[in-house]
């Protein structure tokens, strides 16, 4: 592996930019009733995985790749960019010390709206819901969905956890105000508003972020709301793109590089997306499409990103980073 990783090396000046969403003790913690999915590695694993950036691998920031693509400057052969989306408190409580520990840098793509009020984001809250309501039936005829729910305990919730999976690739082919109209509808059916939060879902806070932005941590944009962008009005869309960038930066004192997608799928970002960004002063932005960099011109605001799952051990991780095309999980439409 190390030889024909440094021969594709040698052929491909690309750039492997990973995508985490959490990091948590444990890959399976007791009694979780949100996203598994969104647990991206164990404290450990992170921990071995960082120790495989620094031995093997070029890591960089996105403030030397924008100066890199901006003076035409080629990248270190074997650059490993690291991101995490959307801003949860354990990226503060667990990946920041292992970072800082390994002497690593990565960026966080935080929804500013969240870090203001502290809700839980509206996909999680939904898998929440369904993991843990009493009641027997989601009828959701938007979607065309009548299930009966298994019973609520230990037993029923692998069962949950798939009818959740499910429940998310289809509303997200909602637009914006039928997903949020959804969530909302079932909150006050079931009397389970999102208002008083949970400590297994909670966002980062602005302290916390300035105290990451101060010891070298990289803070970008992930929409206000984490809303699928494309599914915006023209108006409501360019508020996400720009009102977060102004958002970030009038709290941190400090200009805002990058944008990743909410979602980060095919249907979650478009032409008209890339353009407001752009517009608003980005210099870099990030999908959900799985795959290395190869920084062309127009790629600039549409960078695909290796993403890390929970399962994936030592040996993926490296054969992931030296050889991508092999080892990388194939894109999900939806994204994440």
């Amino acid at each position: 592996m190390p030889v024909v990783g440094r021969l594709r090396a040698a052929l491909h000046r690309d750039v492997r930019i990973l995508a985490y969403h959490r990091v948590l003790p444990s890959v399976a913690p007791a009694d979780f009733r949100f996203d598994l999915d969104l647990v991206s590695a164990s404290s450990e694993a992170f921990r071995r995985q960082l120790a495989i950036i620094r031995r093997r691998f070029a890591p960089m920031r996105f403030d030397e790749l924008a100066d890199c693509l901006d003076r035409g400057r080629r990248v270190p052969s074997r650059a490993v960019l690291i991101t995490f989306d959307d801003g949860y408190d354990d990226n503060y409580r667990i990946a920041f010390p292992l970072l800082r520990e390994a002497g690593l840098s990565a960026m966080f793509f935080v929804s500013s709206g969240h870090i203001d009020t502290g809700r839980p984001y509206a996909y999680d809250w939904l898998v929440h819901m369904l993991c843990s309501t009493t009641q027997p039936r989601l009828l959701a005829p938007e979607l065309g969905i009548d299930w009966s729910l298994p019973a609520a305990g230990a037993e029923g919730l692998a069962e949950r956890r798939r009818l959740a999976g499910q429940l998310l690739d289809r509303i997200k082919t909602l637009d914006a105000a039928g997903q949020q109209a959804l969530v909302e509808r079932l909150q006050r059916e079931w009397d389970m508003p999102d208002a008083a939060g949970h400590p297994d879902c909670r966002p980062m806070t602005w302290a916390q972020l300035r105290e990451m932005h101060a010891a070298g941590m990289e803070i970008g944009s992930h929409g206000v709301d984490h809303r699928m962008l494309a599914k915006l009005s023209p108006a409501a869309m360019r508020e996400e793109v720009a009102g977060s960038k102004q958002a970030i930066e009038a709290a941190l004192g400090a200009t805002v590089v990058a944008m990743s997608y909410p979602v980060g799928g095919r249907d979650a970002y478009d032409d008209a997306v890339m353009a407001a960004t752009r517009d608003a002063g980005y210099r870099l932005a990030c999908s959900y499409l799985a795959g290395c960099e190869r920084l062309q011109p127009a790629s600039r605001f549409q960078m695909r990103r290796l993403p890390v799952e929970r399962h994936v051990d030592a040996g993926w991780f490296e054969g992931m980073l030296s050889l991508p095309e092999l080892f990388c999980h194939r894109s999900r439409d939806t994204g994440r």
